[in-house]
């Protein structure tokens, strides 16, 4: 039968469980106390913590929780990384602190529910902090939202100037538009009046040549 003492451990880290988004595992065989110690330090400066716990009572206490995978992991000297922010931060904390200190090794992780082995936490690492990413966002949208900023507080004379020139720029785009339809319209009734008169002309011409016809004709009945 497992001692006061056991169940408060099992209830403890099950309490500290509650909400914790990521969960990894680091064997910390060869530490010694004062580097323990800086450890715990680097990681409260990104809201997290390293637990460390008898293996059978911290399998007991995620045996029903979201991290339960991870049970099969918890064999040496193991501590666990409780994280409910950032897991990028955490997992960057981590991998600076075992550059220098290479008895720390990564095991697994739990992060949002997805099981990672020691190449994904790696991957993890590398990647853009949420406050890297956040700085990113912000300067690509600095120079547009800048733009915009500075005409909605431009004095109501700037404002109104700058929409009566594009105003000014619509209706001369209209204009020109107008002018040169009304240049097609005046080519087409040049075109249709210059085929009208060549029409005329060959009726004309076909008059005359008539006319011509029936003179001969009449001669040539006075000479019979």
């Amino acid at each position: 039968m497992p001692t006061q003492e056991k169940v408060e451990t099992i209830e403890d880290l099950k309490s500290r469980l509650h909400g914790v988004k990521t969960v990894l595992l680091a064997e910390y065989r060869g530490l010694t106390v004062a580097q323990l110690s800086d450890l715990r330090k680097q990681l409260k400066a990104v809201s997290a913590e390293y637990k460390i716990v008898k293996n059978r009572l911290a399998r007991l206490a995620i045996a029903s929780s979201d991290v339960a995978g991870l049970g099969p992991a918890l064999k040496g000297p193991t501590g666990m990384v409780l994280a409910k922010g950032d897991p990028v931060s955490v997992a960057k904390t981590l991998q600076t602190f075992a550059r220098t200190n290479q008895a720390l090794v990564l095991k697994v992780g739990v992060v949002d529910g997805q099981m990672l082995e020691p190449a994904g936490l790696k991957a993890l690492a590398d990647l853009p902090s949420r406050e890297a990413l956040r700085a990113q966002i912000v300067g690509a949208l600095q120079g547009p939202l800048a733009t915009l900023v500075g005409l909605l507080q431009a004095p109501q004379r700037e404002l109104v100037y700058v929409l009566e020139q594009r105003g000014s720029a619509s209706r001369a785009g209209a204009s020109g538009e107008a002018s040169r339809e009304t240049e097609g319209s005046v080519s087409r009734a040049g075109a249709s009046g210059e085929a009208s008169r060549e029409t005329e002309g060959s009726a004309s011409r076909a008059g005359a040549s008539g006319e011509a016809s029936r003179e001969t004709a009449e001669n040539s009945s006075d000479k019979t």
